[in-house]
């Protein structure tokens, strides 16, 4: 499995990297209303691209089929699983050979009403009693988001059972502004 990351969200020309990028893509991230959003959206793109070609050989750009829940695969390589995400910091990519789930968030202060509607008795407990609060909410909001992109059907579980440490494998790293998931 290749993780690629980067906080490199202002170090690239926007204009020229959206003409090096998929028509699919490119007008994926116009619709972002702000410069960071469309940024972001194109960062997540050339780390798959970066992935694929280091990985697997693939230049050009991949063109992409969405399932019923908006989860994505690429066109004609069905073998290649993949998942992207990012935050106001980062864009992250993770490429494997088996179905894969990631998810990166900033970590910020959250709201009782958004972690008793997300979180478990056991969840609302480990936060409660954290040193840091905010960065456990944030770390098993990544692990639920990481698990519902791996299963490709966004969040329509009971979101409060989602992490299931029996059934899946979590690769979590706390950053000093984010946190990100890997799930498979």
């Amino acid at each position: 499995m290749g993780i690629y990351i980067s906080e490199d969200i202002w170090k690239f020309d926007l204009e020229a990297a959206l003409k090096d990028i998929s028509e699919q893509r490119r007008e994926q991230a116009l619709k972002f209303k702000h410069e960071q959003g469309q940024r972001l959206c194109v960062l997540a793109y050339q780390l798959l691209k970066e992935g694929l070609q280091k990985e697997y050989g693939l230049t050009g750009n991949p063109i992409f089929e969405y399932n019923e829940h908006g989860k994505p695969t690429i066109v004609g390589h069905p073998e290649i699983y993949f998942n992207l995400s990012h935050c106001k910091e980062a864009a992250i990519c993770a490429i494997s050979n088996k179905p894969v789930g990631v998810d990166i968030e900033s970590i910020r202060e959250f709201k009782d009403s958004l972690v008793n509607y997300t979180m478990n008795d056991e969840e609302k407990v480990e936060i409660s009693s954290s040193s840091d609060p905010a960065t456990t909410f944030i770390r098993l909001w990544t692990m639920k988001e990481a698990t519902s992109k791996l299963m490709g059907t966004g969040i329509t579980h009971d979101v409060k059972t989602l992490i299931d440490t029996t059934k899946y494998q979590y690769t979590t790293v706390e950053q000093q502004r984010y946190i990100y998931t890997i799930c498979q």
